[in-house]
């Protein structure tokens, strides 16, 4: 039973990172793998075996050289004279997109809610300082609670549009793309995985420390085969919709609206939820990025960096994301290929290692 809940523990840690405003909003499927048509399919079945190897690579490579923290990994997998303009650079998206996450909210609170924007902004700030004065066990706490509510709903609702309307759109759709954008969909997968792992990284290394090895990775293996799954769901409900939902800023909420008014509202209520995880992994990374570098407490940095991520937030949410989003892919990338190498090299050594020592075993 204990090695169950950690292992759940792992999947809501990666859920709660990566299906934030971005996903639950459908702008991220639509255009990653909706606008390839049918080809994009096959890329949400690709990013759903990288979501888990590369999970479950992290994990053992957390585990192997016993860090908890993204700095110590990024140290052990890039070098330490490149790691810290890597890890600058994250830092940076990170404080960035707590400030895209409370516009997010205060953009959900105006356009869906028809409350004022800083209600909503303020309620996310409130939000996240509160659950995060805990520390790492406030993270863990507020993903276990907060995850499953947006889990279930979402799930509900994808499955839902995905499997009772009529599937007749998305290969007239494709009939009308080029060859040259067909062929894109596997670099679109790709980037997608990149930079949502890579603040998957950040909040999945925090829990090498729960348990054992096994479990982690188990775990890690877990959360990204369901946040596969989740992609190919809205990828079938948002591709019900074409080329409709091409021109839509929250492409969920339309198709929310066309099964019911009521699921309409119920689905604000999972992409808030999905700003207010995302925001809560963002802003711990940073602060706990921002105390071991300046030497203040976690409390202070907590409610500093939020603080100061408040005047950016007043920016609309299309535009913080058009301009930080597509720079902060090139960067997972990169993040991406280390760990696969690093994991991959040594897992060879490994394995040769034990080959030898089965051989000479076999001599004797």
């Amino acid at each position: 039973m204990k090695h169950l809940k950690i292992r759940l523990m792992l999947v809501m840690g990666y859920l709660g990172a990566v299906v934030g405003a971005g996903f639950a909003s459908g702008q991220e499927i639509v255009q990653f793998f909706v606008a390839y048509g049918s080809p994009g399919l096959t890329g949400a079945l690709v990013a759903t075996l990288l979501f888990a190897s590369m999970g479950g690579l992290l994990l053992y490579l957390s585990h192997r050289y016993r860090v908890s923290n993204y700095q110590d990994l990024l140290s052990r997998v890039i070098g330490e004279r490149v790691s810290p303009v890597i890890d600058i650079m994250l830092a940076v998206f990170l404080f960035l997109g707590i400030s895209t996450m409370f516009s997010a909210s205060g953009a959900v609170f105006y356009e869906h809610l028809y409350l004022p924007k800083k209600a909503g902004i303020l309620a996310a700030y409130l939000l996240v300082v509160i659950l995060l004065l805990a520390g790492r066990r406030g993270l863990i706490y507020s993903f276990n609670l907060l995850v499953p509510i947006k889990l279930v709903l979402l799930l509900i609702i994808s499955t839902y549009a995905a499997v009772f309307v009529d599937d007749t759109q998305v290969e007239v759709f494709t009939a009308y793309l080029s060859g040259q954008s067909g062929r894109l969909w596997g670099l679109a997968c790709v980037l997608y995985v990149a930079y949502n792992f890579a603040l998957a990284m950040v909040v999945l290394t925090e829990y090498q420390s729960v348990g054992q090895r096994r479990d982690g990775i188990i775990g890690a293996v877990w959360g990204g085969l369901v946040l596969g799954l989740l992609v190919v769901l809205n990828y079938l409900a948002l591709s019900r919709f074409l080329p409709v939902v091409m021109h839509y800023q929250v492409p969920m909420l339309f198709v929310a609206g066309q099964i019911s008014i009521t699921t309409k509202y119920i689905y604000t209520v999972v992409l808030w939820l999905g700003i207010l995880t995302t925001a809560i992994a963002n802003t711990y990374g940073f602060a706990q990025r921002m105390a071991k570098f300046s030497g203040f407490s976690y409390a202070i940095c907590l409610i500093l960096c939020s603080t100061l991520a408040l005047p950016l937030s007043m920016q609309s949410f299309s535009t913080l994301v058009g301009r930080i989003y597509p720079i902060f892919g090139l960067l997972g990338v990169v993040i991406l290929a280390a760990i696969l190498w690093q994991a991959g090299k040594d897992i060879l050594k490994r394995m040769y290692y034990n080959i030898s020592q089965l051989f000479r075993g076999l001599r004797r």
